[in-house]
């Protein structure tokens, strides 16, 4: 991945002040290793009237992979090993180049020149050309990203393939910014805040420090950005604490503007406006609700929990009389016992305690004690399971135990891309065999559904987003009648 900047010049003012600027001699090839691979600046032109430099970063995909071990797991679904090895990362800018341009270029980012400090604080025409880069949102995003900010954008979508224009175009764009009135620190703090923010990914651990980063490349522009919440949004990979941080800091520091005094000053100013604001709820519970909310319109009163493991669903169902018999499975001795502790169940009341029970099984057998419920729930069960062994599950549950009733949650491995310190490529949790897309869990529904005799309806759980879906897909099977032949032939 590579972008290149020129710019123009006079003798009395030469277009090789780039060089001073930078920190690089027009006459050198320079190599600065980074965490990510090996960033390359060269100057493809340097001359009086017009000068270029170019950063190029050479991605090593081994480095990059080791890095994010331990980070948000690893192994998984079929392919994903793979794909941390075969990407666009090598090829398309991303945030990766954004780390690599306030590596090399970091006194030029804070406009710091030692030999001609004259130099930082003058405009100059500049022009800035990104051959390829991801952009969620397209062409129009990115001119509302960067037309504000005094740049002249051009911006050309990059087909699928040349050789087929009927595939149409890719999420790729051919980016050229110009502009004669912008100085080289305000352009780079530009680029290394909206090249993330287009590729709405961030293929590195975001930690707090990330707000700080954020407000000081967007010192002097963000504040007043009419996209600012979806640029602090998406540089900050959304994670609700750390937006809702910057979101405050960027509202103290337009107040602090607007009175003409300092941000510490009014450091209570956005606090009641803050402090009233409610706290998005887990994704957990927003999953326990969704299934409950299924299982009051099955009209159950006897559920299967599948998968139980400690026993966390099975204490929200219990909180409602409507649940007669629950019944929690689990493969994992030491899940039930850490479940029946949390539920005290040693301490449980006679009459509750009636109401559940924990045996431990595979879901991988067929069970007579599984018969006759009317509702099973398999919540985050499928993902642990070896695709090869999901065909026994699908008899044991839909076949042999077939209650009225089966509610599926999943992970959307589409939605991975939003989680807050989860490397690109890794699946959610260590032990996942899999996680699918929206549509492989829709296949894989509709032809267990078609394949039992269940009729199948599917439910975002959490944040719907536009782009990649919710962060849990819920599928809610419900049995069909049979065929009025099959019913006479089996009275």
């Amino acid at each position: 991945m590579f972008l290149t900047i020129t710019t123009t010049g006079t003798p009395e003012r030469p277009a090789t002040d780039l060089g001073f600027l930078l920190h690089k001699h027009p006459g050198k090839a320079q190599a600065f290793s980074t965490s990510h691979g090996t960033a390359h600046v060269l100057y493809p032109e340097a001359g009086e009237e017009r000068c270029t430099a170019a950063l190029l970063l050479e991605v090593d995909p081994v480095a990059l992979v080791r890095r994010a071990k331990g980070k948000g797991g690893r192994g998984g679904a079929p392919g994903t090993a793979l794909a941390q090895y075969v990407n666009d990362r090598p090829y398309a800018a991303s945030s990766l180049l954004a780390v690599a341009l306030s590596g090399v270029f970091s006194s030029a980012m804070r406009g710091v020149c030692r030999a001609r400090p004259e130099l930082p604080g003058s405009p100059r025409p500049l022009r800035v050309e990104v051959p390829a880069l991801p952009a969620r949102g397209g062409p129009d995003l990115v001119r509302r990203l960067f037309a504000p900010l005094g740049w002249a954008v051009t911006v050309d979508t990059v087909p699928l393939d040349t050789a087929f224009p009927e595939w149409g175009d890719s999420r790729y764009v051919r980016l050229v910014l110009e502009s004669a009135a912008l100085t080289l620190a305000e352009a780079l703090r530009h680029l290394y805040v909206l090249l993330p923010v287009l590729d709405d990914a961030k293929h590195y651990w975001v930690s707090s420090d990330e707000v700080d980063k954020l407000l000081r490349a967007g010192e002097g522009w963000l504040p007043g950005h009419p996209e600012q919440k979806l640029i602090v949004s998406r540089y900050l990979s959304r994670r609700w604490s750390l937006t809702r941080q910057a979101a405050q800091r960027l509202e103290l520091a337009r107040l602090a503007e607007t009175d003409d005094s300092e941000a510490e000053e009014l450091d209570n100013a956005v606090a009641e406006e803050t402090e009233a604001e409610e706290r998005p709820a887990p994704l957990a519970v927003l999953r326990r609700e969704a299934i409950v909310a299924a299982l009051h319109e099955a009209a159950a009163a006897r559920v299967l929990d599948l998968g139980c493991g400690e026993g966390a669903l099975v204490r929200e169902l219990l909180k409602e009389p409507r649940f007669t018999e629950i019944l929690g499975v689990d493969v994992s001795v030491r899940a039930l016992t850490i479940a029946s502790r949390r539920l005290r169940l040693a301490e449980m009341g006679e009459r509750q305690a009636a109401r559940v029970k924990l045996v431990q099984g595979s879901l991988a057998y067929t069970d007579h004690r599984l018969k006759g419920y009317d509702a099973a729930v398999l919540s985050e069960v499928i993902e642990h399971v070896d695709p090869d062994r999901l065909p026994a599950l699908e008899y044991a549950v839909f076949g042999a135990a077939r209650p009225r009733t089966v509610v599926v949650t999943t992970p959307n491995v589409e939605y991975n891309v939003r989680w807050e310190s989860l490397p690109a490529g890794h699946v959610r949790h260590r032990d996942h065999r899999f996680e699918w897309t929206r549509a492989q869990f829709r296949a894989w529904a509709e032809t267990v559904a078609g394949r039992h005799g269940y009729g199948v309806r599917f439910r975002p759980v959490g944040p719907d987003d536009p782009e990649v879906g919710p962060p849990t897909q819920m599928a809610v099977f419900t049995t069909t009648p049979a065929p009025a032949g099959k019913e006479a032939k089996a009275a």
